[in-house]
């Protein structure tokens, strides 16, 4: 392949030259659409497959596809900031409308079951274009000294480094290889069979999902000696140990699953809880440090809080108002973040996933505590010293002696 050729989705050589070509469903849609006839099932979703197999960039050994949900923040925030610095009525409906849409679309993805790049994407172009503002903007207004650079600095870095170590392996558990083929290939809807260490189970498998998991297993006890109850997972084919969960969206078994967050594009489990409980604390610190910054530099002589509802002359010049704007952008992002670190922080408290939160309020098993902001279990709460222990030790023994599998 040369670096515009590709392989598209029916395994036939195209080239980025003919992406406007050969497409009978295009054709047929615009056709029904002209003469006043509607399209038949399913014609939007192939011409959409047909769209997203063809947006590719050349490359060396042929031409790289391009994940469409990756395009939108790139293209749209920079936009969006610019127009709302025009005026202050015009920041106000763009910082209104801004977080509906991010809202509309999370909810559109969890009900279908998808996973996509444009949350991660949202964030880390965010950040970046957060940080060229106030490079470009606050900085060279001088009442931003080269250390408060350099802390800001690094605390983005050491951000994005606990990030990267959070989309690592959240602990996915082992799949077994007699059950890679049935994984691809999908299982029947009516009965499952297999095997996982010597244990058999058969069953009807509901494939219901709540919350995000699949709960097509049925519940059995392993033959422990201590009577330790384990979920046997048809879709993995695998008795999965206490606390673990299937996540839907990544098709696996995690070890002590919290949950999916959409804004890492992966689960939070074992293994990297305690990576993304620290990226959120150096979100939040970086964040409101960058915030006070800039407000203190558009907004001399008031405090923070004062300055970022009451700023006279922000929209005096432009560069004052895109960065005032961001600041308000920052500001709702932070009180999100902040919201999910709070509940992640009870959660621990308490020694509860959201996993297991979300079941608990499924079943009425639970307690709400402190307004409903967790849901208390009662199953692994051992008091806060012991709850906040063992989330710092998650991760540091081997899967085979976790203390989770004898609780």
């Amino acid at each position: 392949l040369c670096c515009c050729e590709y392989v598209d989705r029916r395994g036939q050589r195209n080239h980025l030259a003919a992406c406007c070509c050969d497409c009978e469903d295009l054709d047929e849609g615009c056709e029904r659409w002209l003469t006043c006839r509607s399209l038949p099932p399913g014609a939007l979703g192939r011409i959409a497959d047909t769209v997203v197999d063809r947006v590719r960039v050349p490359w060396f050994a042929g031409a790289v596809k391009i994940n469409v949900s990756l395009v939108p923040p790139l293209v749209l925030l920079p936009v969006f900031f610019h127009v709302a610095a025009l005026h202050f009525l015009l920041g106000l409906v763009i910082l209104t409308s801004l977080p509906v849409v991010v809202l509309w679309y999370y909810y559109l993805t969890h009900r279908r079951k998808e996973r996509t790049l444009f949350f991660l994407s949202l964030g880390l172009f965010s950040l970046g274009y957060m940080y060229y503002v106030f490079l470009q903007e606050v900085v060279p207004r001088g009442h931003v000294g080269y250390s408060q650079v350099v802390v800001l600095t690094c605390g983005l870095i050491l951000m994005l480094a606990a990030l990267s170590r959070a989309k690592t392996d959240p602990g996915y558990l082992p799949v077994p290889a007699s059950s890679g083929k049935s994984l691809h290939q999908g299982l029947p809807s009516k009965s499952v069979r297999g095997s996982s260490n010597g244990l058999h189970a058969s069953g009807a498998a509901s494939g219901r999902a709540v919350n995000g998991e699949a709960q097509g297993y049925s519940r059995m006890s392993a033959e422990e000696p201590e009577g330790v109850k384990k979920d046997w997972c048809a879709r993995c084919q695998l008795v999965r140990p206490a606390r673990a969960g299937h996540c839907r969206l990544c098709g696996r078994c995690v070890r002590r699953l919290d949950h999916h967050c959409v804004w890492i594009n992966s689960c939070v489990g074992e293994r990297n809880h305690q990576a993304f409980i620290l990226a959120l604390s150096f979100f939040m610190l970086t964040s409101v440090y960058g915030i006070t910054l800039t407000l203190h530099t558009i907004c001399r002589g008031r405090t923070p809080f004062v300055a970022l509802f009451y700023c006279p002359g922000a929209y005096s010049d432009y560069s004052s108002a895109l960065s005032f704007t961001c600041v308000w952008y920052c500001a709702i992002v932070t009180a999100g973040m902040g919201y999910i670190l709070l509940i992640q922080l009870l959660n621990i408290s308490y020694n509860v996933t959201e996993r297991e939160a979300r079941l608990a309020l499924r079943d009425n098993t639970g307690r709400r505590l402190l307004g409903g902001l967790v849901i208390d279990t009662g199953q692994y709460n051992r008091g806060f010293l012991c709850n906040w222990g063992h989330f710092l030790s998650l991760g540091s023994s081997s899967p085979q002696r976790s203390a989770e599998d004898i609780v």
